[in-house]
């Protein structure tokens, strides 16, 4: 049963960071890179394995709801944020409302990862050119 606790805080963290990553990860110009290969297996949970396990898939919920479920803990959260926001305020939004605010939180970070990293690559080529 430790193990399972341990892996239970393990995803609690990881997974959290992971959500911050993907929303921040554009910021800094030294993890952008790395920020578009997060967003793009982010994405390929979502789009491409959701064509099999439905829209918005998430590997990283998947097992960590096993392990809550392997605990005895059923939850009614189907999804990592609306568990999360619900575990951190004590409010439940509803799945409609999580599904907006995660999708527009990723194509937001998406815009700005991309186009931020366009900008650094223009430059690094101008530099070179000068």
């Amino acid at each position: 049963m430790f193990w399972l606790q341990a892996a239970n805080v393990a995803f609690f963290v990881l997974h959290t960071a992971l959500c911050l990553f993907n929303l921040l990860g554009w910021a800094h110009s030294k993890t952008r890179r790395l920020h578009l290969v997060s967003m793009g297996l982010t994405a390929l949970s979502w789009f491409v394995f959701g064509i099999w396990r439905g829209w918005g898939y998430c590997l990283c919920t998947d097992w960590h709801m096993k392990v809550r479920e392997a605990m005895g803990i059923r939850d009614e959260s189907r999804m990592y944020v609306q568990l999360l926001i619900e575990k951190l305020s004590g409010f439940r939004l509803s799945e409609s409302a999580t599904e907006w605010i995660t999708g527009g939180g990723f194509f937001a970070a998406l815009a700005l990862g991309v186009g931020l990293h366009l900008r650094d690559r223009r430059r690094a080529a101008s530099q070179r050119l000068a």
